[in-house]
């Protein structure tokens, strides 16, 4: 039986993008003519429908960009503009990804060792994971500044700041991920390696460390997206002259509203690039290991 193009998986994401972009337009529309309006009735102007419906994708400082203007000027800034210019998305995308991959190991290494603890000491367990849980109930913006103060008077500036909030945010999906899937491996294939007499190091490395694997990447996707966010938020209390962060400080500080979403939409990209990565590291690891992805 011929597959119907409905079936196609294509189909279900370009019906949700036209949706989305439909929606997009409608929104500046309503936004952009309401501006407008009253932009017109504050100076006694004359309007139209016809005048508002003309205008209200071409305005200078739109309340809701439509989704050319957010493309032209990501263009304009990612390929029209040198990458060395503090005007070029591309450099201030490189900036985060610094924080945002540095943030990601240090998370990842942490998360890691945390749940191997967690998993081999049930005193550290009861004792130390409603800590990793409390952990995330308090506010990024919060604790960010107080970061970069405490790091700034030891002469930590730069990208470590930033990165260690990344890892803030990071380390959390991997610890729970990790725990899950240390204690996912069959009772059976425990009890046999307790019959070999394994030490907990060989049981770690032969059983538990593969079990987990597929619930690790699955944590690390979760996580690097979190670092990215982390890198981004420690971006705007800093004051930083490069980064995505400090690209929509500065667009909100002059009513760039166009020069904001489009650091979104990069930001969005980068994020995308991220997890693909790290799903290609999953299909590549998992299929050496037999298992079907």
């Amino acid at each position: 039986m011929k597959e119907s193009i409905f079936d196609k998986k294509w189909f279900a994401i370009v019906v949700f993008i036209i949706a989305i972009t439909a929606l997009w337009y409608a929104a500046a529309l309503w936004m952009n003519g309401n501006q407008l309006v009253k932009t017109y009735e504050r100076k006694n102007q004359e309007w139209t429908y016809s005048t508002i419906i003309a205008e209200a994708y071409q305005v200078k400082r739109p309340m809701l960009p439509p989704p050319h203007q957010v493309f032209a000027q990501w263009y304009k800034t990612v390929f029209d503009t040198k990458v060395t210019s503090k005007r070029s998305l591309v450099y201030h995308t490189m900036v985060t990804l610094q924080s945002t991959m540095l943030g990601f190991v240090l998370g990842t290494v942490l998360g890691v060792a945390i749940a191997i603890g967690i998993v081999h000491n049930r005193t550290m367990e009861m004792s130390f994971m409603p800590w990793v849980i409390a952990s995330q109930t308090i506010p990024i913006l919060a604790i960010a500044p107080i970061i970069v103060v405490v790091l700034g008077a030891i002469n930590l500036t730069g990208v470590v700041p930033k990165a260690i909030i990344s890892m803030y945010l990071s380390f959390f999906p991997v610890t729970i991920g990790m725990v899950k899937g240390l204690r996912s491996s069959d009772r059976m294939h425990l009890e046999l390696m307790q019959t070999y007499n394994a030490s907990n190091s060989q049981t770690f490395w032969m059983l538990r460390w593969y079990s987990a694997q597929p619930f690790l990447f699955a944590s690390l996707k979760v996580a690097i997206a979190a670092a990215l966010v982390g890198a981004i938020v420690a971006e705007l209390p800093t004051g930083a002259q490069g980064g995505l962060g400090s690209r929509l400080l500065s667009g909100s500080y002059y009513g760039q509203t166009v020069q904001i979403w489009a650091a979104l939409f990069m930001a969005a990209l980068l994020g995308l690039s991220l997890v693909t990565v790290v799903s290609l590291f999953e299909k590549i690891l998992l299929r050496r290991r037999g298992v079907s992805v």
